[in-house]
């Protein structure tokens, strides 16, 4: 039988898996240097935004909003100082950053930090960024080229180090109803970047998974343009019946498959549960170009949820090797 990782990257290369793929954004790999100060996801990034968990609604840190570093776009040559790694020592750190991979898991990442959408939310906050998209595009336009730049300028020995066997990408440009920005805004200011940062690695022969949260179907056509292989976490806001029907196997969508019903405030049984697992993968697992998520992170630490949760996993693994 394959491996975990086997098996998940014949599927994000299009073949008919052995059977049905997890997927996991956290087999990602990028190169520690990027997580400038952050131990946890808490501290300042390489270019300076202090981040935190106080408030979150989830175990993830947030930038600060009373610390946002820019706040006139038409500023950000002075303020976006991208850190020197010149004097890295690559193979030391990939070493570190690699010693505790399992061997069965594909080994995936990238150079870029974050999202080049995300640096500016983060770097202005949200307001202040949206604000700028609109009325500096041109100057958002500029930024983004230089964080492009930047991260473009390591990731010859980031592929030589790592090794990775797909590049990973995200940038979280989507909230539940749509895309943050017009389709104008998006194909002006933020795809040329996404597709230059993408295309070094595709004209090397890598395959590459986009991740993005919410509703991001208006923008999965340019994605699968610029030469993805893959779209994760496919939320279920999305029409993703369509774009199995529309991609197949060429096009792979990692989710599908919605766990809130299944928090503790809301009254649901154990068939419910395993029965929702097994129309989720009937949908989408046929054919192939599907893989399920991998359910290890959890919302809620309540024992009815935790029990939820692995009603999901131990159907999810009872079902998986019956469709191919």
């Amino acid at each position: 039988m394959l491996s975990e990782g086997e098996n998940f990257l014949r599927a994000l290369s299009g073949e008919v898996p052995e059977y049905v793929p997890i997927y996991n954004i956290f087999w990602s790999v990028r190169p520690s240097i990027n997580n400038g100060d952050r131990v946890d996801g808490v501290g300042k990034d390489i270019f300076g935004v202090e981040w935190a968990k106080e408030g979150s609604a989830v175990d993830a840190a947030m930038p600060k909003m009373d610390k946002f570093i820019l706040d006139d776009i038409r500023r950000w040559p002075d303020v976006i100082k991208a850190p020197d790694f010149s004097g890295v020592d690559w193979e030391a750190m990939a070493r570190k950053d690699l010693a505790n991979r399992n061997p069965d898991l594909p080994r995936g990442g990238g150079t870029a930090a974050q999202g080049f959408f995300q640096t500016l939310m983060s770097t202005m906050g949200f307001t202040n960024g949206l604000i700028a998209c609109y009325e500096e595009p041109e100057e958002v336009r500029a930024m983004m080229e230089y964080l492009c730049d930047f991260y473009l300028s390591y990731a010859e020995p980031y592929l030589k180090y790592y090794e990775p066997e797909y590049i990973a990408m995200g940038d979280d440009i989507a909230h539940e109803r749509g895309p943050f920005v017009s389709l104008e805004c998006f194909h002006e200011v933020f795809a040329p970047v996404w597709r230059r940062y993408i295309g070094f690695f595709k004209d090397r022969g890598y395959l590459a998974i986009h991740h993005n949260c919410g509703r991001f179907e208006p923008l999965v056509d340019d994605i699968v343009d610029m030469g993805f292989n893959a779209w994760e976490p496919a939320q279920t806001c999305n029409n993703l019946v369509a774009i199995k029907a529309k991609y197949g196997r060429r096009f792979l969508i990692g989710g599908g498959f919605d766990s809130r019903p299944f928090l503790p405030h809301l009254d649901v049984t154990e068939d419910e549960v395993r029965a929702m697992v097994k129309e989720t993968l009937d949908t989408f697992a046929p054919g192939g170009g599907y893989a399920f998520p991998p359910m290890e992170g959890n919302l809620d630490s309540t024992p009815i949820y935790l029990q939820r949760m692995e009603w999901i996993r131990d159907e999810f693994k009872k079902l998986r090797t019956t469709y191919y």
